[in-house]
């Protein structure tokens, strides 16, 4: 486990763009996906600093080092990305750390700040897709499943959850 003295949560800057995407890319290289997969990723994965401005983004530092970043998206309406439906409300739209950070519990505080800063903006509830590798970790921090959705790959499903503010 990291020293949580050693952490230092703050929100990300324009110029961030570039760091968050190499994490966002490395951490979910981590997992044994294909590179044809990262192909379709990439714009999901790109973070750019029109990003940063119009969204709630954090980033967690390590001894200085950016080693991970949560961002909070609000879609004012239902729609459809393709074939995938996204429902209005409130998203925990990524939540990626560098792999060589994981399981020291940096997830646990990164998603404890998002919820503290999730109410503070009175939002209730925070909507997920999560990646069928990081089920556990949403589970453990009491997320609840809601169903399974189609995603950008054809033919994989991926799970929806619900994480309660209050």
């Amino acid at each position: 486990m990291i020293d949580p003295k050693k952490l230092q949560i703050i929100p990300a800057e324009g110029s961030d763009a570039a760091v968050l995407t190499d994490v966002a890319f490395s951490a979910k290289r981590h997992w044994p996906y294909p590179d044809s997969y990262f192909n379709i990723w990439r714009q999901e994965l790109t973070i750019t600093s029109d990003y940063i401005t119009a969204n709630t983004v954090y980033k967690i530092l390590c001894n200085g080092t950016i080693a991970g970043f949560y961002s909070i998206v609000q879609n004012v309406q239902d729609f459809y990305s393709g074939e995938i439906f996204v429902q209005k409300g409130f998203w925990l739209e990524h939540i990626f750390i560098r792999p060589e950070y994981h399981h020291q519990g940096m997830g646990r505080v990164m998603a404890e700040h998002a919820l503290q800063i999730a109410r503070s903006k009175g939002i209730d509830v925070l909507l997920i897709f999560v990646d069928p590798y990081a089920k556990g970790f949403y589970d453990k921090i009491g997320a609840d499943f809601l169903y399974d959705s189609k995603s950008s790959i054809p033919g994989r499903m991926i799970p929806v959850y619900r994480l309660k503010t209050r």
